[in-house]
């Protein structure tokens, strides 16, 4: 919203629903579709900042990443393809292979949140992705599931 504060657990939004409407309607649909991950970060309270948490090392979340990139690389060798998100809609279907519960899951978010055919490619590659961090050769309906919360809502 303009006033930056929709959604603040402390702070009170003072836009009007048309104010926030018109003020997200500045990005038309075309751009906000060629975005893969839509995440919504909420302010955090100093006691969560100050809190000595052991929390997943950065070495370990980058072992991670180049082992998915790694899949990738070898899923790809001898094409053009270096990752998941350089494939156009017949890759998508020759490369992602899916369990047989994603299709209805897909299915019924085409219908529900009446997905445009690049939502469903770049929620599909990016399932994928999610699949190949979890070192995951096929598409699970939890990786879909996974997906597609991170489209954007509507507000």
């Amino acid at each position: 919203c303009p006033c930056g504060y929709l959604g603040h657990f402390r702070k009170e939004c003072r836009c009007s629903a048309n104010e926030v409407t018109r003020y997200q309607k500045r990005i038309s649909g075309p751009l906000l579709d060629r975005i893969d991950i839509f995440v919504d970060v909420p302010p955090i309270e100093y006691g969560k900042l100050a809190e000595i948490v052991s929390a997943e090392s950065s070495e370990s979340v980058r072992l991670r990443v180049e082992r998915a990139r790694q899949r990738q690389i070898d899923r790809f060798a001898g094409t053009r393809l270096l990752c998941n998100a350089e494939m156009n809609a017949p890759e998508v279907k020759d490369f992602c292979q899916m369990e047989s519960g994603c299709s209805r899951l897909l299915k019924t978010a085409m219908d529900q949140l009446c997905l445009s055919a690049r939502s469903f490619h770049r929620i599909i590659k990016l399932s994928r992705t999610i699949a190949d961090v979890d070192g995951e050769p096929v598409v699970r309906t939890h990786h879909l599931a996974e997906a597609l919360q991170y489209r954007q809502r509507e507000s």
